[in-house]
């Protein structure tokens, strides 16, 4: 355990900071995941407004530094070709 009291606070703000990154990359995982079962059930509606969801929260946490955001770039690129091999169909 930190002995400093600057230790013990860096520590404390590592752990919130820890906890916050673990949501946003959990709800990412989340809407990457609702966009997959959307283009794999063939609807377009419902993949467009997903990959929607999931381009913004990709996009933010790019940003945010959570993801390095040339991954977040490459995960929106990837979703939506699969959206756009949707509307050939």
């Amino acid at each position: 355990m930190a002995i400093h009291k600057q230790a013990e606070k860096r520590h404390r703000q590592s752990e919130k900071r820890r906890e916050k990154n673990k949501h946003v990359k959990s709800t990412v995982r989340s809407r990457i995941k609702k966009v997959l079962q959307t283009v794999e059930s063939k609807n377009l509606e419902a993949a467009a407004t997903a990959l929607g969801e999931a381009q913004s929260q990709l996009s933010d946490a790019g940003r945010k530094r959570i993801l390095h955001p040339r991954a977040a770039a490459r995960k929106i690129s990837r979703l939506a070709v699969k959206v756009n091999a949707l509307r050939g169909q």
